[in-house]
């Protein structure tokens, strides 16, 4: 029977146990020729024990041995020792530090920081994993199987579960995950690299909401996440393209993954766009990490008198015809008349949207589009911030207006376009909103429309 002070084969003195388990216990010892301390795991052959537990132990032994990375625990050794148990032991490098795992069971969520900095880190040991010959796939990621170093640094451990992709290859497998954070295809023996990234994507959700995955909601096996994570929508739609249970829509590899993450963090980045705002542009922006508000006011007084002239022009015709002599004839008032109402519905028709203004705010979770007119809201639109997936520049055929810009969100199927009202968007100012919104939904610039382009979308 182990215990505290117990010297295993003339070198390593137990310290203190860090984990039990039916047949398994986990010590910190201290190797007293080195002066050094390293974790020594222990699994009991008995009847608690099944033969594959024992395979697998013997093949993280293995793996270990042939592992030369700075964020996994190096091999020391590998022995039996028969205490009326046979035990075989396994010591490894002791890494300082606490599980994921315990920090969530101190109610220690992760922030979009810190939640960026453990995917790159796990992505890095994943890619040296991948690139293995053959690849090595880990097979359970999972909060307890990460460590946050006390050197703020995150390591990959616990190698039971390691599959040689070139051995398993039409062999008998053991069904090895757990469930939530293994994939689907993953129980059918089938895993592959993009396995790894399904089980990182469902830790870092785990770890960002405090929920387990196998307690969220569910939808065509799609994890539903998005309304209890408060980050950067590209950020968001990262982990969603990781989860993905369709493993042709999720990244193929830990590189793509990276490169991905990478771009969003570089589209998000802090940027002066000083340099192309518009010189006297009437739109405001309000912006900070957990919203953004965009306001296109009504115009200017002097433009709301330009509106009118059409009105004065037409009631100093009617005027002029109604003191001529020659308006004693009834076709003279009609024509006057004419004058006067086609000027009063001009006057209308360019005035009404030149007093009213157009404001679109964002929030982690929403955004919302609203035209105002005297105060009253007379058109909303709204959609989910996860649901984006690209900002355009568009230009839409009218019948004055033959190329009138607007700013295009894009979301799947739906598209929500804004700033056609009179005064219409100019170019300038459209190319300065959308490398705002670019920037604060993480999003990589697209190409612009045509100018042939024509929007469904009512005008806004």
């Amino acid at each position: 029977m182990t215990q505290v002070e117990q010297l295993l084969r003339d070198r390593y003195r137990l310290i203190e146990r860090l984990g039990k388990s039916a047949g398994r216990q986990t010590w910190l010892a201290q190797d007293v020729t080195s002066q050094t301390q390293v974790v020594v795991k222990l699994l009991a052959f008995s009847d608690q024990v099944e033969w594959d537990n024992l395979k697998l132990f013997e093949r993280e032994a293995q793996t270990l041995k042939q592992l030369n990375h700075p964020k996994i625990p190096r091999y020391r050794d590998y022995f039996c020792i028969d205490d009326q148990i046979l035990w075989f032991c396994l010591v490894q490098d002791y890494i300082p530090g606490v599980s994921l795992k315990e920090r969530l069971a101190r109610g220690k969520r992760l922030n979009e920081a810190q939640a960026r900095q453990i995917a790159a880190e796990v992505l890095a040991i994943l890619s040296y994993l991948h690139h293995l010959s053959p690849p090595v796939l880990h097979r359970d990621i999972k909060p307890s199987n990460l460590i946050w170093g006390d050197n703020q640094q995150v390591y990959l451990v616990d190698f039971g579960a390691v599959q040689d992709r070139a051995a398993a290859e039409g062999a008998t497998f053991t069904v090895v995950g757990t469930y939530g954070y293994a994939p689907l295809e993953q129980f059918g023996g089938r895993a592959t690299a993009a396995s790894d990234l399904y089980a990182l994507g469902a830790t870092l959700v785990h770890l960002l909401t405090g929920i387990a995955p196998a307690d969220l909601p569910q939808d065509n096996a799609r994890l539903q996440f998005v309304d209890r994570i408060y980050a950067n929508p590209g950020f968001v739609r990262w982990l969603k393209h990781l989860t993905d249970p369709n493993l042709e829509y999720r990244f193929r590899s830990a590189e793509d993954a990276l490169a991905a993450l990478q771009a969003n963090q570089a589209a998000i980045a802090v940027v002066d766009f000083k340099d192309i705002e518009p010189l006297s542009t009437p739109i405001q922006i309000r912006k900070a990490a957990n919203y953004l508000a965009i306001k296109i006011p009504r115009r200017s007084r002097q433009s709301l008198i330009l509106a009118k002239l059409p009105v004065w022009f037409g009631l100093t015709v009617w005027l002029l015809l109604c003191s001529a002599i020659e308006l004693n004839t009834s076709g003279w008032f009609v024509f006057g008349w004419f004058w006067l109402l086609t000027g009063l519905g001009a006057a209308i028709w360019h005035t009404l949207p030149a007093c009213g203004e157009t404001l679109v705010r964002f929030d982690y979770q929403h955004f919302e589009i609203r035209w105002i007119l005297f105060g009253l809201c007379l058109q909303r639109q709204r959609g989910r911030v996860a649901d984006i997936d690209a900002v355009l520049q568009g230009e839409v055929t009218g019948i004055i207006d033959k190329h009138t810009p607007e700013v295009t969100l894009s979301a799947g199927v739906q598209e929500y376009s804004f700033g056609r009202l009179d005064p219409p968007l100019t170019r300038a100012e459209c190319r300065w909103l959308i490398a705002e919104l670019h920037s604060w939904l993480g999003l990589q610039p697209q190409p612009p429309f045509s100018d042939h382009y024509s929007s469904p979308k009512k005008l806004l």
